[in-house]
């Protein structure tokens, strides 16, 4: 297994090469406050140079118009380097994030690769379509890639989140220049030194570092990148389509926050549901936007189910040290930041003045790093910080309903539209409720998405436009042109 010593990847990755950088942003480890490394600020000069190679790798390789095929094998050649590198891609993030080796290393590289050899199908099996004329013209629609994709990743999911976006943009024939997070950098550029050395032409992925004012501004707002796809907040989300309506129209993907509702009835199978509701806001400290954050549950059975939320929220502890995040039983992950621990304590204390109270948690953990109790709030209203604000943390609201038609309007959320979860044995009921909750994913006895790469993921409301995964992240990544030929 690597150890600490062994050497990050340095500077950005342009044109198949790392070009070196001041180095500027202090890369910290959450676990325990001590810095891991450095990276660079990469400015709007930097970005033209990404967006230039990527143009010129596109130019030269005809990586759009060669045979799809071709595109198919270069890049499952890619994916099985994700995979026999899986243990030095999983030490790259357990380092920035803190999140147990074992699971990056299980999960998002697996996943990764697995995202990679899916969208590759869609190379030589999607096209256009001959449409129907008069026998004096010839018709059909054309789909042709973008040309350059700018892409943003967060820092809760580098590697995984870099698969989303790289997979799909790939496949259908486009380039892409990738920010990362400042935050959890290395394993996003390590990942593109690999797609070279699979074979796929250098300069196809183009990987920038630096943060969100800076080089993220610079581009989404270059015109020669010809679509954005981004992951992340809705402020920042928002930010992007005002920088993009400013300097110049193209098509976006944006997949933005949650506040996502688990909705329990009384017939559900109760062991089932707790199960799902601790897996729906604990894993890496429910730091990920589809988490299930409000917990609504039919009044009947809501004693019987706090009781066994709380005896499961109560076995998480924090590992011991950043180096047990490299073992294989490594405990609770941190919160990615000192900063972003007191934004979630803030919101837990305003809500407590406001009237709510306390299940379990509702503090830090009194250790080293940024880690933070799981927290169960009761006694909420609708009106209640704990349960407009998107947490980005472990911490869960549980209220109570008496009916469906109360469910679904304690459901509702006057902002976000991410995801939701139903637990009940009636069917009818799951597909009825499933057609009134407004979300862009629903899961009806279970919580999150598993490898089913072929679902599309994506929010209603001020969580996002357009999609990920599915076939629908691969035809968002190619245009339609219509033709209409007189013979």
């Amino acid at each position: 297994m690597p150890g600490f010593d062994a050497p990050l990847p340095a500077g950005h990755f342009i044109a198949g090469r790392y070009v070196p950088d001041d180095a500027v942003i202090d890369v910290i480890s959450p676990s325990t406050g001590a810095k891991i490394g450095a990276i660079p600020r990469g400015d709007a000069s930097v970005v033209d140079m990404a967006v230039k190679a990527a143009h010129a790798a596109r130019a030269a390789s005809n990586w759009g118009g060669i045979t799809p095929r071709d595109r198919l094998k270069a890049m499952h050649a890619w994916a099985d380097l994700i995979e026999q590198e899986a243990e030095r891609l999983a030490w790259l993030e357990a380092i920035c994030s803190s999140r147990p080796m074992s699971q990056a290393k299980t999960g998002d590289v697996t996943v990764t690769a697995d995202q990679i050899r899916f969208f590759a199908e869609f190379a030589d099996k999607e096209g256009g379509a001959l449409v129907p004329t008069s026998d004096a013209a010839f018709g059909y629609i054309a789909d042709e890639p973008y040309g350059v994709v700018g892409a943003i990743t967060p820092w809760n999911f580098p590697i995984s989140m870099a698969g989303w976006k790289l997979g799909p943009a790939l496949a259908a024939g486009n380039a892409v220049v990738l920010k990362p997070s400042e935050m959890t950098p290395y394993s996003t550029l390590y990942l593109a030194e690999l797609s070279v050395r699979a074979g796929i032409p250098a300069g196809l992925i183009n990987v920038v570092l630096g943060d969100g004012p800076v080089t993220g501004t610079a581009i989404t707002g270059h015109p020669q990148i010809d679509k954005v796809s981004f992951t992340g907040s809705t402020r920042a989300g928002s930010a992007i389509m005002e920088n993009i309506a400013r300097t110049g129209i193209k098509p976006m993907t944006l997949e933005l926050g949650g506040k996502s509702p688990m909705v329990v009835f009384a017939d559900a199978d109760l062991d089932l549901a707790a199960e799902c509701l601790d897996k729906g806001i604990m894993p890496n400290a429910g730091q990920f936007c589809v988490a299930g954050s409000r917990i609504l549950v039919e009044e009947s059975i809501a004693d019987a189910l706090a009781e066994r939320l709380t005896n499961r929220f109560a076995r998480y502890t924090p590992a011991d040290t950043l180096a047990d995040t490299l073992a294989a039983d490594a405990g609770f992950s941190p919160i990615i930041s000192s900063g972003q621990l007191a934004r979630i304590d803030s919101i837990v204390q305003a809500s407590v003045s406001q009237g709510a109270d306390l299940l379990c948690g509702g503090k830090a953990f009194d250790r080293e790093g940024s880690y933070y109790q799981p927290t169960l709030i009761t006694g909420v209203t609708q009106d209640n910080p704990a349960v407009t604000e998107e947490i980005f943390g472990p911490v869960a609201t549980f209220q109570t309903f008496k009916g469906e038609d109360e469910a679904m309007a304690m459901a509702a959320h006057q902002t976000y539209g991410l995801a939701a979860g139903l637990f009940t044995r009636d069917l009818s009921r799951a597909l009825r409720l499933s057609r009134r909750i407004e979300a862009g994913t629903i899961w009806v006895n279970r919580y999150g998405r598993s490898r089913d790469h072929i679902l599309p993921t994506g929010g209603w409301k001020a969580s996002g436009l357009g999609k990920d995964l599915g076939r629908e992240a691969y035809l968002a990544n190619r245009r339609s042109k219509s033709v209409l030929i007189d013979l």
